[in-house]
């Protein structure tokens, strides 16, 4: 029972307006006992008479109001005002018939008012519509918020279902594992002997060109001998580090270095190494005529052992389930448009490669070199297309897990991945398009170490936990939390304490597999052959060895866990295999017959003249300076060994110089 204020007494205004408020409104139906008291007063909290209702017994002519209790407070001007400047029917309509009023006049209904005023001048039904459809829409919202915010550590989430692994081939070496596999014929696995005779052909026809173009040094024709030896000196360059060349062959202490100088002399190893090429220099100068064209390949000069060296690595090999995609550096700092900076990277300047590599031993897989921009095919920029481009589907197979930092993660290419039965789960950058941005119980700025906060959007789970800083993660593989947790420092009380935290199941897996391609990076570091070079070309020359190299070992390693037989106890190391592998280069060479191609005209010992239009050009001979006569010269001149010889009648320095006397 509300308390009612003092009466007061009803002038004929307030009657007036009373009549013209009840003509305003259609009863409700007798639904309830509590709708069918039909009383009228006014309640000190709410002043709105948007229940009054006259009962169907009484009519216009005998209605006495009755007399209004009037609250302490006083009424509010506003409602008055539109109560009195609404228009209204002049008779109230009936209501449908009723028992008759309760004997106590103000007594308060059982059921509350509604809250929603309906406007004068229109029926119940249109006026409800309206908030019907308002109710709706603030449920909706309700719902959408709720699935929209972030939830916390506790609330369970429901882990995917695993993925089938059916890869293509059996994870591991794909090749014969019952044979006993050297580290030499391990390297040849990716230095073929097809790979082998295209750079000796490729490096004899440039050094045809160098001579042709007037350049004055020793060369001999490039055999599969001298070739091996000259890899055997790389080798042992990456376990033997000086500051020169030349100091490998200086036989005065600290050096003296019996290898290289028993195998090979340092002016045959320098004219192999000025006059290394990969590519056909016919080829090339066809290509430099296609520069600033579409058509013009960048990457031309080192096209062939590029291609050859990524079809086997991909070959010879077959990942494990967790892969991992990751840029690689390679150091230079030669003046050309390829070269990149990363400031994240240990090697900040050089060129860029993206390589997919196996995470748990680190086996370069697949990878490709970065060119520079072009336009991208799939419309989703480079990091989306860089992952595509390193994932051959019908080579791997199924069910493979993908670990990827943030500058590859993207909602867009893990859900396209996911459609090809493949996992992904890695860092992502929170203004990535399809990150959710809603604040609802989002991480908090301070908050605790091991605070951490979920949202599952369809297969796409988005999570946040703080560490020493917050760190975002997406993943399709995962739960947000099962309970693990991860040790960590923290200062209490002024001393360091190592406590336990809870962490999300997807960072303790992305921790354990993102490191194939850091790993690959590390071995190559430990013993590279890289040296500084004035030609880009040699720079990935030598970067292609030190993959050779080291996926080499790698494979040497899977197959002393395969072959339990073994005779060897263990596996070699890193080290005493890049030993044994320059060994067995020297004796592969020392072994192998002298295998020359059949020398064209120009490589035979020929003496030829010295050709002008305008005047006879004549040099000092070789063979007579060496004797003393310091003042004789020739126009003749040896077409192999590039030497100016006497050629005459009276003198045959030709004939006694290649005849060593």
């Amino acid at each position: 029972m509300l308390k009612q204020g003092p009466k007061k007494h009803v002038t004929p205004e307030e009657v007036l307006n009373t009549l013209e408020d009840a003509g305003s409104r259609v009863c409700p139906p007798d639904s309830s006992s509590d709708e069918e008291d039909l009383v009228h007063h006014e309640n000190t909290q709410d002043t709105s008479d948007s229940d009054y209702c006259l009962p169907s017994s009484q009519s216009d002519e005998d209605y006495e109001p009755p007399r209004a209790s009037v609250s302490s407070t006083p009424q509010p001007t506003r409602r008055k005002a539109a109560r009195q400047s609404a228009p209204g029917p002049s008779h109230p309509q009936p209501c449908p018939a009723a028992p008759p009023p309760p004997t106590t006049r103000h007594t308060q209904s059982l059921t509350p008012p509604p809250t929603t005023q309906r406007k004068r001048g229109r029926s119940s039904r249109g006026a409800s519509a309206p908030a019907t459809r308002r109710g709706k829409s603030r449920l909706a919202s309700t719902e959408s918020e709720e699935e929209d915010r972030w939830h916390d550590k506790e609330e369970e989430c429901i882990k995917p279902a695993p993925l089938r692994f059916t890869p293509a081939r059996t994870p591991g070496p794909t090749f014969d594992t019952s044979r006993a596999w050297s580290p030499i014929s391990l390297f040849q696995l990716f230095f073929s002997p097809s790979v082998v005779r295209n750079i000796i052909a490729n490096t004899n026809a440039n050094a045809a060109k160098r001579k042709k173009a007037g350049l004055k040094f020793s060369w001999d024709v490039l055999t599969v001998k001298d070739f091996y030896v000259f890899l055997s000196i790389i080798v042992y360059t990456g376990l033997v580090t000086v500051h020169q060349w030349s100091d490998y062959w200086r036989k005065k202490w600290p050096y003296s270095f019996q290898f290289p100088g028993d195998s090979m002399t340092r002016d045959r190893f320098e004219a192999i190494m000025w006059s290394l090429h990969l590519s056909d220099p016919k080829e090339d100068e066809e290509n430099d005529k296609k520069r600033n064209t579409t058509e013009y390949d960048r990457l031309f000069k080192i096209k062939p052992l590029y291609t050859d060296m990524v079809t086997a690595c991909k070959a010879h090999f077959q990942p494990h389930q967790n892969v991992s995609i990751d840029e690689r550096m390679v150091k230079s700092k030669a003046r050309i448009s390829m070269k990149q900076y990363m400031k994240d990277k240990p090697t900040k300047w050089g060129y860029k490669l993206f390589v997919l590599a196996d995470s748990s031993i680190g086996y370069t897989w697949n990878f490709f070199v970065y060119a520079g921009k072009s336009e991208s095919n799939t419309g989703h920029g480079l990091s989306y297309s860089a992952v595509m481009d390193l994932l051959p589907f019908p080579l791997l197979g199924r069910g493979y897990s993908l670990y990827t930092d943030n500058f590859y993660t993207s909602p867009a290419l893990f859900i396209d991945l996911s459609k090809k039965y493949m996992g992904c789960c890695g860092t992502i950058r929170r203004h990535v398009t399809g990150f959710p941005q809603t604040q609802t119980n989002d991480l908090p700025k301070k908050a605790e170490r091991g605070d951490m906060r979920w949202i599952r959007s369809g297969k796409l789970l988005f999570v946040k936990w703080m560490d020493s800083r917050e760190v975002a993660m997406c993943s399709t593989m995962h739960q947000a939390y099962s309970g693990q947790t991860v040790g960590r420092k923290l200062k209490e009380a002024g001393e360091w304490q190592k406590k336990s935290i809870p962490v999300p199941d997807s960072i303790v897996d992305y921790n354990r597999s993102m490191g194939g391609v850091d790993l690959s990076d590390a071995l190559i570091g430990f013993y590279s052959v890289r040296h500084k070079t004035m030609k880009w070309y040699k720079t990935f020359f030598y970067h292609f060895v030190d993959i050779a190299v080291v996926n080499s070992y790698l494979l040497h390693k899977e197959l002393f866990k395969l072959r339990q037989d073994s005779t060897q106890r263990k596996p070699f190391t890193h080290k005493t295999f890049r030993e044994q592998l320059a060994k067995e280069m020297l004796e592969f060479a020392q072994g192998s017959a002298v295998t020359t191609p059949p020398p064209s005209p120009s490589t035979t010992c020929m003496p030829m003249m010295y050709d002008s239009e305008e005047t006879r050009v004549r040099r000092l001979c070789k063979r007579c300076h060496e004797a003393g006569m310091t003042k004789v010269k020739t126009s003749i001149y040896c077409r192999r060994c590039d030497v100016p010889l006497c050629f005459n009648s009276k003198k045959n320095c030709f004939q006694l110089w290649h005849d060593g006397q």
